[in-house]
C-alpha cells in the first residue's frame, strides 16, 4: 500500500511539473484595419 502511495505522488508530482511549468504569455498584435468610405454615387453613369 505504502508503494502504491509512493507512485502516486511521484506521479502527480510529475504531472504537476510538466503541465504548470512556467507560461509564456502569448502576445497578440493584430493591426487595424484601414478603413475606407464607401463609394459616393456621383452620377457618372447616368
Amino acid at each position: 500500500m505504502s508503494s502504491i502511495r509512493i507512485t502516486l505522488a511521484i506521479c502527480t508530482m510529475a504531472f504537476l511539473a510538466a503541465c504548470g511549468g512556467a507560461k509564456q504569455d502569448d502576445v497578440v498584435i493584430v493591426d487595424e484595419p484601414v478603413v475606407q468610405p464607401e463609394p459616393v454615387f456621383t452620377g457618372k453613369y447616368k
